[in-house]
């Protein structure tokens, strides 16, 4: 299963205005909130070189299109007597960001989805769908199923593949860089190849077979972020579209999972607090699906099946963080729910994967990683403790019922395998070369205490041999919403930056989801100042244990992270140096107010109703970064935006661009002319996805704002980041 318990602690990634890509054409590149679930997408490296021909490079594309940016020295009618010169390293820059992205590709690498069925393995090479005999998927021996230029779009991209039950059809769900929009084409796989059917935004997608041998394609719907209707539909002679099931409450999300066994396809209907599922039998597709337990308000449940039994991962009963439990398939009500496992307190379930004799949790707990593997024939538990230092796990396609596969990552260090085999009820670790980081860099787990008392955690990574840590550039990362987990997957620009003396400091505040359930509900609605404080507890802790210190210190978010970036530069500017924001949520209070927006009524249970609550309006005017600009003494801040974003509007952004150069502008005239103004940057990019998280443009312009806001020599830096970034 991919991350299948985020259907409950990320709470529809499709409502949330966060996250656009994960690391994950390392992570599933540009995951849909169900893309997440579909366990049998596999991760296959390709030398750039086989497509570079039919497909540009990220460089390449980020290079060539437009963007608009403004600095605040556009607006301020102030003349700056000392004003900071350029980078005398800018030249340099410019050199080096020309090279890195003219140079030769051939050590560049790319991600693709893969699919295993039978005896062929399906995937994406350069522009066209493909498969090959399993033993022959790494070389060039392959059959184009579909070539995607015929869709007419632009740079197009598989996102995940489905292969029918008897391999007569294949399905694709086909993104493009600019969009989130998805289309699905199903291919007929005869010996002449075509494309049979193409259906236009399509949010999941699963086959089942009936019972007449036919293939039966289920997929979700989805219009302005909103998916509410299933439909099936069958191809060749006998051609069905219809459409069988729509949620009516606009709050819910709908999306498809087919259990790991194929018995049953569910059809999950949820919000943020509260779940529905319907069962249909995978052997009668076509019978009425069948209600597992009516949805209870902050009642959230996910369905695995296995042997005539089902086992259901809830938060259920007390204490109100998951737990696992079994009924039988037959009797699937709540009532006859019986408790099987139980987590400790302050654990995140990360994933469950199940197989024939042994069901496996994945798990973080006290901000370290696990995994329990549960017997199932004799109850059996055993608890095994990760790598200290690992930070996130990514789950790996698994279609052996001996072994479970995994990975384990961290912001520096790359994904590196793990299996845990059954019969010998150990783990072992992939071989090879050690990654010197391990040897050259230090992970830390501290604890600030907020100002209720809180322990909020946080990890930090910096060089062994750095001294003097106080003098060293520190870059702190905050998300704290809607009860996900901060994201920790590599990311070489980060590594680059420790290798180059930076200490990374990840504060898991309040709303997120890192100490389970409760975590997030003590940072949510009218608790949202907890991971206000919570995050200004962790950069003076940091500042006092001699990490960095005020001068020194940037601030790094994205999307609903900029909503607690926004509020301290409000609150405590003068704890930080320098900002980037991407995609950020800033505008709280007028977005929620509007009702037309596609995920204000998804929003409500998060930041609240202004609209029809005198309490929630007055509260989130308490920390709304755009309600709160006044004129003071801001940090430099450098936002990317995107001009189409449905999930963060562009609106909010430039209004509270707008507002804050006004206030810079008007504290500067009251200071005089001998006042040094924060350098403001707008930076809106074209096209209609919320994050692209590997844009090479992107990571080159932050890192170099922040070096420049920093004073610091960036002459190696951009050097170094040529050996990581590998799109």
């Amino acid at each position: 299963m991919q991350q299948k318990s985020k259907l409950f602690l990320q709470a529809l990634k499709y409502s949330i205005p966060h996250l656009g890509k994960c690391m994950q054409k390392q992570h599933l590149n540009h995951c849909n909130f169900a893309d997440h679930y579909y366990n049998r997408i596999k991760l296959k490296k390709y030398h750039l070189t086989k497509c570079l021909q039919s497909k540009p490079t990220i460089s390449e594309l980020a290079r060539n299109i437009p963007t608009r940016s403004f600095s605040s020295k556009d607006f301020l009618p102030i003349k700056q007597e000392n004003e900071k010169p350029l980078s005398e390293n800018m030249d340099a820059f410019e050199k080096v960001r020309t090279k890195l992205e003219t140079q030769p590709q051939e050590e560049y690498e790319i991600i693709n989805a893969e699919v295993k069925h039978g005896g062929f393995v399906y995937y994406q090479e350069g522009c066209c769908l493909v498969r090959s005999k399993d033993e022959e998927a790494d070389n060039d021996n392959y059959e184009v199923l579909f070539n995607l230029e015929e869709l007419k779009l632009d740079q197009p991209f598989i996102d995940c593949i489905r292969v029918a039950p008897d391999e007569k059809y294949v399905a694709a769900k086909i993104r493009t860089e600019d969009s989130e929009a998805s289309t699905c084409i199903v291919v007929k796989l005869s010996d002449q190849p075509v494309m049979e059917a193409s259906f236009p935004n399509v949010s999941s997608f699963e086959w089942v077979k009936d019972e007449e041998e036919e293939d039966v394609l289920f997929y979700t719907f989805q219009r302005n972020l909103r998916c509410h209707d299933v439909y099936r539909a069958t191809f060749g002679d006998n051609k069905r579209n219809e459409r069988f099931y729509t949620e009516k409450d606009p709050s819910y999300f709908v999306f498809l999972y087919l259990t790991k066994d194929s018995r049953f396809l569910t059809i999950n209907i949820m919000n943020k607090t509260t779940s529905e599922v319907w069962l249909i039998d995978g052997l009668s597709p076509w019978d009425p699906p069948v209600l597992i337990q009516k949805r209870i308000h902050g009642v959230l449940y996910y369905v695995e099946h296995r042997d005539d039994e089902l086992y259901i991962l809830t938060n259920v009963g007390e204490p109100t963080e998951f737990k696992l439990m079994r009924t039988a398939a037959d009797t699937p009500a709540i009532m006859n729910w019986d408790l099987f496992f139980t987590m400790k307190r302050n654990t995140k379930v990360v994933d469950l994967d199940m197989f024939k004799d042994h069901c496996v949790l994945f798990l973080k707990h006290s901000n370290l990683l696990y995994v329990n593997v549960i017997g199932l024939a004799d109850d059996s538990v055993r608890s095994l403790k990760l790598p200290p230092w690992a930070c996130g796990f990514i789950m790996d396609t698994n279609s052996d019922p001996k072994n479970c596969p995994f990975q384990l990552c961290s912001p520096i260090r790359p994904p590196k395998y793990y299996t845990y085999k059954f019969a010998e009820g150990k783990l072992f670790e992939e071989t090879g070369h050690e990654d010197p980081i391990t040897k050259t860099s230090r992970v830390l787990r501290l604890e600030a205490k907020s100002k209720d008392g809180k322990s909020v955690p946080m990890t930090i990574f910096h060089k062994t041999d750095s001294e003097d840590l106080q003098k060293k550039p520190l870059l702190v990362h905050v998300y704290g919403a809607y009860g996900m987990d901060l994201k920790m997957n590599f990311r070489p620009e980060r590594r680059v930056l420790v290798d180059d003396g930076w200490i990374l400091a990840y504060c898991h505040v309040r709303g997120g989801g890192e100490l389970g359930l409760q975590w997030h509900a003590d940072g949510r609605l009218t608790k949202k100042l907890n991971g206000l404080a919570d995050l200004e507890a962790c950069i003076k802790t940091l500042h006092g244990q001699g990490f960095s210190q005020p001068s020194l210190t940037t601030l790094t978010a994205f999307s609903a992270g900029g909503v607690l970036v926004g509020a301290l530069c409000n609150s405590n500017p003068e704890l930080l140096r320098a900002v980037t924001l991407e995609a950020p949520f800033l505008d709280v209070l007028n977005t929620m107010m509007d009702t037309t927006l596609p995920l204000t009524l998804e929003e409500l249970e998060e930041w609240g109703n202004p609209s029809s609550d005198e309490k929630h309006k007055n509260y989130i005017k308490r920390y709304c970064p755009y309600q709160n600009i006044k004129p003071q003494h801001y940090p430099s801040i450098h936002i990317t935006a995107y001009e189409n974003d449905e999930r963060v509007p562009l609106k909010g952004i430039v209004n509270y661009t707008e507002k804050l150069k006004e206030a810079i502008t008007e504290h500067a005239k009251d200071t005089g002319e001998g006042y040094q103004a924060p350098n403001v940057v707008l930076d809106i990019q074209p096209g209609g996805n919320h994050v692209i998280e590997d844009s090479h443009k992107k990571i080159t312009a932050q890192i170099k704002f922040l070096y420049e806001e920093l004073g610091l020599d960036s002459t190696s830096i951009f050097e170094n980041l040529k050996k990581y970034l590998k799109f």
